[in-house]
């Protein structure tokens, strides 16, 4: 089963199934939270919980997003090199889908951030939401920083993947354990 956890803006739009207080997703990628974007066409962003990994989706139908986002998610981690075994998983637990209301202010303040810079690209013209959920993968978020840094890279470590860092050689190896140089 996957619980998405939408804003009261998603929920307003989007009818479905309400999962209960306690239930969780049964994917190995947990919970995705989601909120909806009033551009045009409007979309919905969703924002996994443990990789903080952004996805965009059409928002319209809001009668059958609950049905879509297993697609989008499946599509998202095909495009970040995740292996068909996992995806092929994550979609088989994906049958069920629920929504309720978000429960991790820190999910909810990432998704905020995306949702602002996804806006800013989107108003600069880029409207293919594949790409700017791409896009978007590969910037640092704050609650990463001891990690891995970004979503795409937080992806390609909980599921063993190559994904795009994979092939991304630092500029200067070594560099976090230098110390700066006295002022």
């Amino acid at each position: 089963m996957l619980v998405v956890r939408g804003t009261k803006k998603l929920r307003d739009r989007v009818k479905g199934p309400v999962a209960a207080a306690d239930e969780e997703s049964t994917t190995a990628l947990g919970d995705w939270f989601g909120t909806a974007l009033f551009w045009k066409p409007q979309v919905a962003l969703l924002v996994n919980q443990r990789t903080f990994l952004p996805v965009f989706v059409e928002l319209a139908p809001a009668a059958t997003l609950l049905e879509r986002i297993p697609v989008a998610v499946e599509a998202a981690l095909r495009r970040q090199g995740v292996d068909e075994p996992f995806i092929a998983a994550e979609r088989a637990a994906m049958t069920e889908v629920r929504i309720a209301p978000t429960n991790d202010r820190t999910v909810v303040g990432v998704m905020t951030e995306f949702a602002f810079m996804g806006e800013r690209f989107h108003q600069a013209g880029y409207t293919d939401l594949e790409d700017l959920g791409d896009r978007l993968a590969g910037t640092p978020v704050g609650p990463l920083h001891k990690r891995h840094g970004f979503p795409d890279g937080e992806l390609a470590a909980l599921v063993g993947a190559g994904g795009p860092l994979a092939e991304v050689i630092p500029l200067r190896p070594g560099l976090e354990e230098q110390t700066p140089p006295a002022p």
